[in-house]
């Protein structure tokens, strides 16, 4: 799908606050707060936009450690794959879930209270797996950035 400045400005300015008003939003934009809300909804109903969403501070809400881990499948085979993706899907200490190429099938950003709880979370989710070879874990020590923006150029 081809997006225009008028799109681009919109998609832009949501990323950054999808709590503007529709007549903020026009003010960014350039256009009237009909025409924002218009477009706004087309975006949304293409899949576009995925999702209207907030970002929590893990700290504020009893979760201040975080994990980025590599997983390895015992085979890549379509089967096993598929039933990991069910399994990420449906795990809720797993924030975000990437299906990746090079030494690891599989990146994950996982959060937990503390290492006990991210201990009993990998004896659950990765020791009973047997369709997983192995996992690595690198704890986050700060979160630097926490954004999904995408850069958007027209």
């Amino acid at each position: 799908m081809g997006l225009d400045r008028a799109d681009a400005a919109l998609l832009d300015a949501v990323q950054k606050n999808n709590r503007l008003t529709s007549e903020e939003l026009a003010e960014k934009v350039g256009l009237s707060p009909t025409a924002c809300q218009r477009r706004l909804k087309r975006l949304r109903s293409e899949g576009v936009i995925e999702a209207d969403v907030s970002i929590i501070s893990p700290k504020a809400v009893g979760r201040p450690v975080t994990m980025i881990v590599l997983v390895s499948l015992e085979r890549e085979r379509a089967d096993i794959v598929d039933r990991f993706k069910t399994s990420i899907r449906n795990t809720r200490e797993v924030m975000i879930g990437y299906y990746v190429t090079g030494d690891a099938d599989f990146l994950l950003v996982v959060t937990a209270k503390d290492m006990e709880e991210y201990e009993q979370f990998t004896r659950r989710f990765f020791y009973e797996n047997h369709d997983i070879k192995g996992f690595k874990t690198m704890v986050v020590m700060d979160r630097v950035k926490a954004s999904l923006a995408v850069p958007i150029e027209t």
